[in-house]
């Protein structure tokens, strides 16, 4: 499913997200989903394009947010269950949250006691996340369960005070990661934190599921989450945000001009830094199709951005050919941690984004110009 692609011949650089590619991901988390009993929401923070949340929400029960924006976001326009998680809540907008969320999840056990009541009150269920200190990643900066982590509450800091006011525990320490990372993590958490769960009535697993790859032991998955409900009596949760948009879309770039400078560079109009930050921040090399490894095919370039940053560099490719000026070339899984999190530094134009819907019709679903970088510091 990875390589469909069709290029409606729009200006690049551009986002394409295909309907097609997300009903495949999504038909998946629903067969999780009936099969186990478990509730999919969708976490905003990969993905909040929500022009597609009316197709979303015929699939999954709803959302997850990170703070108010994204819990607003996620009530107005996808509808069913909303669920927030912040490590600290700001007083000034604790109310605002209250009118949008159905499920407040907190931190730490001071901010249960400072928060829960109100929420109660205005009949919100209330959690509390736990670090079940059970690292499965090499990649601190992804790691909740590293030390000196600030995400979640270790077993040593839990209060059993607390338990009157909650209604259930949520974790979340898995990035990109399989069933069996999850599965030896739950078991973490249990020896640590079994005990409270027979008192709730959720617990949710997080995101960081990449049920929707193809390597991905779902029959694991399954096993693990109906036994859990069966144990514990509990409404499990997922909340991929990856999972559901994995393959999915595209960036569409051309080549500006090529050089060399000790070996073949290739200047594009889409920008690492601007338009896949997560190439930098994580860092990865994004899939480029009808491309290979450097050296693997005769002709490797260095493809950079057109940004003033040394550092804009997306990564070595190799081609069959030479790559000429105006050629298109196409990075695939653009959906996730992409739109939600570029930019427009250097005065970079956001790319448009495009959706290629179901009957091979294409939308322009927002173009971009200069009134959107203008506007955002003054």
């Amino acid at each position: 499913m990875a390589g469909q692609f069709t290029d409606g011949g729009f200006r690049t650089p551009y986002y394409l997200i295909d309907e097609t590619l997300l009903v495949h991901n999504l038909e998946i988390l629903q067969d999780i989903a009936q099969q186990t009993g478990c509730k999919i929401l969708l976490a905003q923070k990969a993905f909040s394009m929500f022009r597609v949340y009316p197709l979303l929400r015929n699939y999954l029960a709803g959302t997850t947010a990170s703070g108010l924006y994204e819990a607003q976001l996620g009530h107005e326009a996808f509808g069913g269950e909303t669920h927030v998680f912040c490590p600290a809540y700001r007083a000034d907008e604790f109310d605002l949250i209250l009118q949008y969320a159905d499920d407040i999840v907190f931190n730490s056990p001071a901010q249960v006691r400072k928060y829960a009541a109100k929420a109660r009150a205005a009949g919100k269920s209330v959690g509390l996340r736990i670090n079940p200190e059970h690292s499965t990643q090499k990649e601190t900066i992804y790691d909740p369960c590293a030390p000196g982590s600030r995400l979640g509450t270790t077993a040593a800091n839990f209060d059993e005070t607390i338990l009157p006011l909650l209604d259930g525990l949520h974790f979340h320490t898995l990035c990109e990661q399989n069933s069996p990372d999850l599965a030896s993590t739950f078991t973490a958490f249990a020896q640590k934190f079994g005990k409270y769960l027979h008192g709730m009535k959720w617990l949710n697993l997080g995101g960081g599921h990449h049920i929707t790859r193809p390597d991905y032991d779902r029959q694991l998955l399954i096993d693990l989450l109906c036994r859990i409900q069966k144990e514990y009596q509990v409404q499990v949760y997922l909340e991929p945000g990856e999972a559901v948009v994995l393959n999915a879309g595209f960036l569409v770039a051309s080549v500006l001009e090529t050089m060399r400078n000790s070996m073949d560079i290739a200047i594009l109009d889409t920008s690492a830094a601007c338009h896949m930050p997560d190439v930098l921040e994580m860092p990865y090399r994004p899939p480029l199709l009808g491309s290979g490894q450097p050296a693997e095919k005769p002709y490797t370039y260095r493809l950079g951005g057109p940004t003033c940053l040394a550092g804009d560099i997306i990564g070595d490719y190799s081609f069959n050919a030479p790559l000429q000026e105006g050629q298109r070339l196409i990075f695939q899984d653009m959906a996730l941690y992409t739109m939600v999190k570029n930019n427009t530094f250097n005065g970079m134009p956001l790319p448009d984004i495009i959706l290629k819907k179901q009957d091979g019709t294409f939308e322009t679903v927002r173009s971009f110009g200069y009134q959107d970088f203008k506007n955002r510091l003054s």
